[in-house]
């Protein structure tokens, strides 16, 4: 009975997933990009990247492993209140806030690794590094697989100090990201709660999601980006 249940609400997830990019068509390689733009710039409340990654360091007193751990804390606590306020309609509403949850997450995402590479001593206006930032938020475990099939080049690390910047890896990696994400938000949520219809499951597994997924990302950023002196 459990392995049926199961089928089904991959099954849902499976076809919901394709639902969310045409109700929000944005949801493609050009959403990635804003959100890394409006991570590194600031947004709303949100002050830039690199100037709350600056305040942390300060309330560290100089110390940049502490400072980079408050920077991941911080964004973990961001992406699970995101995660419970985008879902707790649960299924239901699953495809109306859906587009609202993945942008956020790419964003809260994005901000928190751009703080990391900030504070390692990168320049946010590279493109290397703001193509190895998304890299990263792909997470080690398909980061490697793709290095292995030859789709991108090298880890984050390598991406961000390579001798020139590649054009051709900034679609690439932007595309991947957007599928990446929505798979995440979209496929594994749905998966869990479909079935159950209750708003408040839908709230709890979204933080736990997003907080989880962030932590990972986090703490994957501050093993690539080694320190770095500014030049």
């Amino acid at each position: 009975m459990a392995s049926v249940k199961k089928g089904l609400a991959v099954e849902a997830a499976r076809q919901l997933a394709p639902r969310v990019t045409q109700l929000a068509p944005g949801l493609t390689q050009s959403f990635v990009r804003e959100a890394l733009h409006r991570a590194i710039v600031g947004v709303g409340p949100l002050p830039p990247a690199a100037q709350a990654a600056d305040a942390q360091l300060r309330e560290q007193r100089g110390n940049v492993d502490k400072a980079v751990r408050e920077v991941i804390e911080n964004h973990v606590a961001y992406a699970g209140v995101e995660g419970l306020a985008t879902n707790l309609g649960g299924l239901i509403t699953a495809t109306i806030v859906a587009p609202a949850s993945i942008a956020g997450l790419a964003l809260i995402q994005c901000r928190m690794v751009a703080g990391i590479a900030h504070l390692r001593g990168y320049d946010l206006a590279d493109p290397r590094v703001r193509n190895a930032i998304l890299v990263c938020i792909l997470g080690e475990d398909v980061v490697t697989k793709m290095v292995k099939r030859s789709e991108i080049p090298a880890p984050p690390m390598a991406i961000a100090t390579a001798p020139h910047h590649d054009p051709t890896l900034d679609r690439t990696v932007s595309t991947v990201l957007a599928g990446e994400l929505v798979g995440r938000v979209i496929g594994k949520r749905v998966a869990t709660t479909v079935g159950k219809r209750v708003p408040l499951v839908g709230g709890a597994v979204g933080a736990v999601a997003d907080g989880w997924s962030t932590w990972r990302v986090g703490r994957y950023a501050g093993r690539e980006f080694l320190p770095r002196p500014l030049m």
